[in-house]
């Protein structure tokens, strides 16, 4: 495992490294990869371009800081399309429920499950919950896939999953982890 001293986005060329190679040498052919603005999902797709390894971005929900909004413009969307990766914004597994529910009363037990990942560092909650997102939106196979995630901007982890679907979440399974941060 590669451990990086900080987080955040100066490790993103180094991660999708390790996320190109180690797609390569297991014989991953799907990869999910976190993308707020869309800069990570560009360098993923043309890392995968042409080549047999589905690469499905999953972005924030619409709203997610401002109601109707989202924030990867749609020609960033269109960008990373064209280049064959799949763009999914959907409901967040992880975070929607759950806040909407401490916002009203205060408390969730969702929180207790995104709060646990962290344990692990922002990115690997990120990565379980696209992972469980892309399974909802049927966008990937039960196969293991690679998931790329970061703290705050860029990208700073990679995790081998077993995927499941959020109805299921006891059934996913982090194989293995790539890269983190050692801080976060």
């Amino acid at each position: 495992m590669i451990g990086f001293e900080k987080p955040g986005y100066m490790n993103t060329d180094r991660t999708l490294g390790i996320l190109r190679e180690e797609a390569g040498r297991r014989g991953i052919h799907q990869v999910v990869v976190a993308s707020t603005y869309g800069n990570t999902a560009l360098a993923a797709a043309r890392l995968f371009e042409g080549s047999k390894t589905r690469v499905v971005v999953v972005t924030h929900n619409v709203g997610f800081k401002e109601p109707g909004a989202i924030e990867m413009t749609p020609g960033t969307r269109a960008e990373i399309e064209a280049m064959g990766a799949r763009v999914h914004t959907g409901t967040m597994a992880l975070r929607n429920i759950g806040t909407a529910i401490r916002e009203k009363t205060g408390a969730c037990q969702q929180d207790l499950v995104s709060n646990t990942l962290r344990l692990f560092g922002q990115g690997m909650k990120v990565c379980v919950e696209i992972v469980l997102m892309a399974a909802d939106a049927g966008l990937i196979t039960p196969d293991d896939v690679l998931a790329v995630a970061g703290t705050a901007r860029g990208a700073d982890t990679v995790a081998l999953i077993k995927p499941a679907s959020s109805n299921h979440l006891f059934e996913l399974k982090v194989r293995e982890v790539l890269a983190k941060p050692r801080e976060w």
